[in-house]
């Protein structure tokens, strides 16, 4: 698979189809983002692990957020996976990106990693390396909606306060592109309290993700309190899907309660 990724870029390059490719690199002994340009040397480039989370989960949309917006006039290529192609249709359409401007080479993800996520989709549209496989099975949301409504509650208030609202989860969050967060707004949610105020952190901002969640898991992830946030975010997206029939970048348009016409690099 790695040979197949390593020669596309290589050709985008040469050829002058893109300016640089965001991708994956074994660095002093560690996986990092790396901006590949046309004569680098590939052979330290990786596609991160592909049986669970971790190294290969880096929010390589944010970073091209921050390469589009200082160099609007080139393209740049992308790796993606399905939770990223997902991401590139809503940057898409939040006007975040310029579709012209991407080049996404897309891996498909493997069983045991689209199990461990309950991807439903652990696939790009556009595959270049690997095979389509089956929607991992979702198990994490069943197991809390199966509790009562008392034992629900007093699971999500245990939970929540274990946050220190350290900001990692926002910070990470290749969908978190709002210039000015609410989440970091005095008169919303006072900043430098310990403990802070629970549940209105979490709350705020699954609200705030609503349309926009791409069930990436990185929040999840980068969590230093290990909240189980990706399932809070997988029934706010399965409500979106059940209410609305919509499911968050599985095409190019907003969710029925954004109404709001964005603008680029803003909200």
């Amino acid at each position: 698979m790695i040979d197949t990724i390593k020669k596309k870029v290589k050709d985008l390059l040469e050829s002058d189809e893109i300016a640089g490719f965001m991708g994956l690199a074994l660095k002093h002994g560690h996986v990092a983002p790396h901006l590949y340009r046309k004569g680098d040397d590939m052979e330290n480039m990786v596609l991160g692990d592909t049986k669970k989370a971790g190294d290969s989960r880096y929010p390589l949309n944010k970073y091209l957020i921050n390469l589009y917006r200082a160099y609007p006039g080139e393209v740049f290529g992308v790796l993606v996976r399905g939770c990223d192609d997902r991401g590139l249709q809503t940057l898409y359409t939040w006007n975040q990106l310029d579709p012209k401007k991407v080049v996404p080479v897309g891996i498909a993800c493997p069983q045991e990693l689209a199990d461990a996520c309950e991807c439903s989709q652990p696939y790009p549209k556009e595959i270049m390396a690997g095979e389509a496989v089956q929607a991992g099975a979702s198990k994490s949301v069943a197991e809390i909606d199966a509790l009562g409504l008392t034992e629900r509650f007093s699971y999500w208030m245990e939970e929540f306060v274990k946050c220190i609202k350290c900001y990692g989860c926002s910070n990470i969050c290749p969908m978190c592109f709002c210039s000015e967060c609410s989440l970091k707004c005095d008169d919303l949610i006072k900043k430098g309290e310990l403990p802070p105020e629970i549940p209105a952190f979490h709350h705020t901002r699954a609200m705030h993700m609503v349309g926009r969640c791409i069930d990436c898991g990185l929040c999840e992830e980068a969590c230093p309190s290990h909240i189980p946030l990706r399932t809070l975010y997988k029934k706010v997206n399965a409500v979106m899907d059940e209410q609305f029939d919509f499911k968050t970048g599985m095409n190019r348009r907003r969710s029925p309660l954004n109404t709001i016409e964005p603008v680029q690099g803003k909200e």
